[in-house]
C-alpha cells in the first residue's frame, strides 16, 4: 500500500431520489429469503446508526479549524441525513411485511444513546471511522463484480449503489476529524474496527434470523437456510472474504482511506445521474459498468 498516494472525491449532496420501494417484493434478492433478510437487517442500521455517525462527529466540531475540512464535514452530515431518510422508506416496506422494525430500532437507540453518553468522544469518533471504513470497503465489494448483485431487484440495487457512491465521497470524514482533532490513541482505533466488525456481523445476522422467523419459517428452516447462506457472505470465498486485503490496512499505522481507490466506474454513476436525474438508472448503469 502507497501512503503517498491519494484517491479523493469530494462529498456531493443529493436529495430528493425516489427509488420506488414500495414495488420492491417481499424477498427482492433473487427470491432467496435468506439473503434479502441479511441484507434487510443490515440496511435497518442504517437511519439511526447514520444519526449516530453524525453525532459523534458533531462533538468535535468546535475544534475543526481547517475550513476545507469544515466544509466535508457540512457535506458529510447533509449526505448521512439523506441516507437514513432513504433507509427509513426502506424500513417502512419491512415493516408492511409485518417486521419488528420498531423492536429493533428500539434496541438501537439503547445501545447508541449509551455510546455518546457514557463512552468518551474520542471512542465514538474511532468507531465512526472504523464503520465509515468497513462501509466504504462493503460498497466496493458490492459492485466491483457483476455478480454479486446480479440476482438483486435493480431498485434495491439502485439504492444501495447511490449509498457505495456516497460512502466512497465521504469515506475518510469522520477519519480526518479523527486524526486532526480526536487525539485518539493508537490501539482505541484499531479496537473500534475489530469491535465494530464483529457487532455488525452478529447484529446483523441476530436479526435476520428474527426476521425469517416472522416470515414464517421454522427453527430447523432457518438453520438450513443460515449453514447453506452465510458463507456467501464469510466462507473462503464470500463476498466480504474478498474485501480481506484493504480491511487488514486499517491496522497500519500510517494508513489512511484514501490510499484505497475509488470504485472503478464511480463517474458512471455520476454522470448518468446527470443526464436522467434517475437514480435507478443512474443505479443501472452503475452495476452493469462493473466487471
Amino acid at each position: 500500500m502507497n501512503a503517498l498516494v491519494k484517491y479523493q472525491v469530494d462529498p456531493v449532496v443529493r436529495t430528493n431520489l425516489n427509488f420506488k420501494l414500495s414495488e420492491i417484493p417481499r424477498f427482492w434478492f433473487g427470491g432467496d429469503p435468506f439473503k434479502t433478510r441479511m441484507f434487510d437487517a443490515l440496511s435497518l442500521t442504517f437511519p439511526d446508526g447514520e444519526r449516530y455517525f453524525i453525532e459523534s462527529v458533531r462533538l468535535f466540531r468546535d475544534k475543526i479549524k481547517d475550513p476545507e475540512l469544515q466544509k466535508r464535514v457540512a457535506d458529510f452530515i447533509r449526505q448521512e441525513a439523506q441516507h437514513g431518510i432513504a433507509h427509513d422508506k426502506m424500513n417502512q416496506v419491512m415493516k408492511d411485511q409485518g417486521m419488528p422494525v420498531d423492536q429493533f430500532i428500539k434496541v438501537l437507540n439503547k445501545i447508541f444513546k449509551f455510546e455518546l453518553t457514557r463512552r468518551s468522544p474520542q471512542y465514538n469518533i474511532a468507531m465512526t471511522a472504523a464503520a465509515e471504513h468497513l462501509t466504504a470497503l462493503m460498497a466496493d465489494t458490492f459492485y466491483s463484480q457483476k455478480a454479486t448483485l446480479e440476482d438483486a431487484h435493480p431498485y434495491v440495487r439502485a439504492l444501495l449503489a447511490w449509498h457505495a457512491i456516497e460512502e466512497m465521497e465521504h469515506r475518510d470524514v469522520a477519519f480526518d476529524v479523527m486524526k486532526q482533532v480526536g487525539d485518539v490513541p493508537e490501539l482505541t482505533r484499531q479496537f473500534a474496527l475489530a469491535f465494530t466488525t464483529f457487532m455488525m456481523l452478529g447484529f446483523t445476522t441476530y436479526r435476520a434470523n428474527i426476521m425469517l422467523k416472522y416470515d414464517g419459517f421454522s427453527r430447523l428452516d432457518r438453520f438450513k437456510m443460515t449453514v447453506k447462506g452465510l458463507p456467501w457472505f464469510i466462507g473462503r470465498n464470500g463476498m466480504l472474504t474478498r474485501m480481506k486485503g484493504p480491511y487488514l490496512d486499517w491496522f497500519n499505522k500510517d494508513f489512511h482511506p484514501s490510499q484505497h481507490p475509488v470504485i472503478a466506474q464511480y463517474d458512471v454513476w455520476v454522470k448518468t445521474l446527470a443526464e436522467t436525474n434517475d437514480p435507478i438508472q443512474a443505479g443501472e448503469a452503475f452495476w452493469q459498468a462493473a466487471r
